[in-house]
């Protein structure tokens, strides 16, 4: 039996719009953050999409993009939360190493996690939750980082996330069946 994760984006933070690294710590959404989520509501709504079951991370910036999208009950999982980017938390990106490549374990180094810590936390996270036997619909908030290394993950190509662009609030339609995921669309409701 094929299942459906709609795997979604954060609406955009204050951090988003003062370039600062997110990671593990937090920031509020804007109002435009706000208008997104709202975006990804109208889209459930108007496609008819209902879910069995709603998670978000453990970040506030997810439950609040949760909490506007739908009103029902939902879990929050720290196996679907961004990335720890250790003491470079908070900082501004351009502190970032580049190319991206360098983050396989650059921030280990400074108390973060790995690319593959990364990806096996969420990975495992979201297979564990689609082999549920009452999960045939699922929302899942959760971050960019963290979206990209699932992706990568699925897809068995690291560039994967040089060629997907993901907007805030944007949403992933996957298929789930005989223990693989399947990308159906990348959906960007504010663009609706």
């Amino acid at each position: 039996m094929t299942k459906t994760l709609y795997l979604m984006h954060h609406g955009e933070t204050l951090f988003n719009v003062l370039n600062k690294i997110q990671g593990s710590c937090d920031s509020p959404l804007t109002e435009k953050g706000i208008s997104q989520a709202q975006a990804a509501a109208r889209y459930f709504s108007q496609q008819g999409i209902v879910f069995d079951h709603a998670y978000c991370s453990t970040q506030e910036r997810a439950s609040d993009t949760l909490e506007i999208v739908t009103d029902q009950s939902y879990q929050r999982l720290k196996g679907i939360k961004e990335m720890s980017f250790g003491a470079y938390e908070g900082e501004r990106q351009l502190l970032q190493p580049m190319p991206h490549e360098k983050y396989s374990d650059y921030y280990q180094q400074f108390g973060g996690e790995t690319i593959q810590e990364l990806r096996t936390r969420v990975s495992e996270t979201l297979t564990s939750l689609m082999e549920m036997a009452d999960h045939q619909s699922v929302l899942a908030v959760s971050h960019s980082g963290a979206i990209y290394s699932f992706l990568s993950y699925i897809s068995g190509d690291y560039a994967v996330s040089r060629t997907t662009s993901i907007p805030n609030a944007g949403i992933i339609q996957l298929t789930f069946a005989d223990g693989k995921f399947t990308v159906v669309e990348i959906i960007d409701p504010s663009e609706m």
